[in-house]
């Protein structure tokens, strides 16, 4: 199964390059989220292969006064993990760790794209994450998460979007190992017990500093995954003693306002708070989505353009996973400085500090 990965010198086992073990679940991801400075508008992207079931996905996401506009592209990989394209959506690899284009050309659905990211900062590699359902694994993946700048153009319909115009930041990640992905596995894991997952992300730009920080919490409120890193004069530092404090707007599962702190090496507090501004769908991106979920089969070539009106927020299990677009102040020592960035949400079954008992209460 010899494929153009395979002239390259990336090899890490003695198979050919399509093949990845045995995990029919393995993934490769790139995601993206840009946004301008009130952020007004925000659009993100993403793109995966899925070597074990020869398929690969994609899709961009266009937010503009209060309207998500989702476009989906799906394909055969036909093993080839070197092809990053689907359809009419394509990304180019600049520089690797530094420069990455993404070009979306549909005419039939009338969208242009062609932006560019370039890097702030270094990536920064999270710890390896791996979750267990009683003696399965479900997921077991590494990311790395950078910040930075866009260029380019958007023009959908009426909307002609210069990112050159104004101060367009954003984060990406490329994430890869196993998640769920493709069809359910219908065979359940003894003894039956709710669904749970706690997840909160939360990627920040300020004038000359990035921060990052994410939990995952169990249902009694630990951490068992968590890390943070500020950056700051090309120097990425690592802080530790992470803590949250979290309100939620009443009888929701929505967070209203958030303070997460830490500490650096010199033992200097950093705290940052935000506030929710609005919420964009991440179903728009493939996750959770009952059809057009991340590693499903469609067939080949095929594309779907959908919308969501964002004033509406229906709290059915698909729009469960948010990226809330957040102003965020971050104080260490006596300086306070602001920005803008995400709280990405995934909070499913119980979590006994939010008051959560069963799989959706609230």
């Amino acid at each position: 199964m010899i494929t153009k990965g395979d002239d390259f010198p990336i090899h890490q086992t003695s198979s050919p390059i399509a093949e990845v073990g045995s995990e029919r679940n393995f993934y490769d991801r790139y995601f993206f989220n840009g946004y301008n400075d009130d952020g007004s508008i925000f659009f993100g992207a993403a793109f995966c292969v899925y070597p074990n079931l020869n398929v690969k996905d994609a899709s961009f996401i266009f937010v503009s006064e209060g309207i998500q506009h989702n476009f989906r592209y799906s394909d055969v990989l036909d093993y080839e993990r070197m092809e990053t394209s689907v359809g009419s959506f394509k990304i180019e690899i600049i520089k690797p760790l530094k420069e990455i284009r993404i070009i979306l050309n549909d005419e039939e659905k009338d969208i242009n794209v062609d932006v560019t990211f370039s890097g702030r900062f270094e990536p920064m590699e999270e710890p390896r994450m791996t979750l267990r359902n009683g003696p399965r694994i479900y997921m077991d993946s590494t990311r790395m998460t950078q910040h930075g700048h866009w260029t380019g153009n958007i023009n959908f319909k009426s909307h002609n979007i210069n990112l050159s115009e104004e101060n367009y930041l954003g984060t990406r990640d490329r994430s890869w190992g196993i998640r769920p992905v493709g069809t359910q596995d219908t065979q359940i894991v003894p003894p039956l017990k709710l669904p749970q997952f706690y997840w909160l992300w939360a990627p920040a730009n300020f004038d000359d500093v990035s921060s990052h920080l994410y939990f995952v919490d169990d249902e009694e409120g630990r951490a068992t995954h968590s890390h943070c890193v500020e950056q700051k004069d090309n120097q990425s530092s690592i802080l530790s003693s992470l803590k949250k404090e979290i309100h939620y707007y009443e009888g929701t599962r929505r967070i209203s306002k958030a303070k997460f702190s830490a500490m650096k090496r010199d033992k200097t507090e950093v705290v940052w708070s935000l506030k929710p501004k609005y919420h964009i769908y991440m179903c728009g991106l493939g996750y959770m989505h009952p059809e057009w979920g991340h590693g499903m089969y469609h067939g080949e070539q095929k594309s779907f353009y959908d919308s969501y009106d964002l004033s509406e927020d229906p709290h059915d299990p698909p729009f469960l996973h948010i990226q809330a677009i957040c102003h965020f102040e971050m104080k260490e020592n006596d300086t306070t400085t602001k920005g803008l960035g995400v709280l990405e949400q995934l909070l499913i079954g119980p979590h006994i500090p939010s008051g959560f008992e069963s799989l959706l209460d609230r």
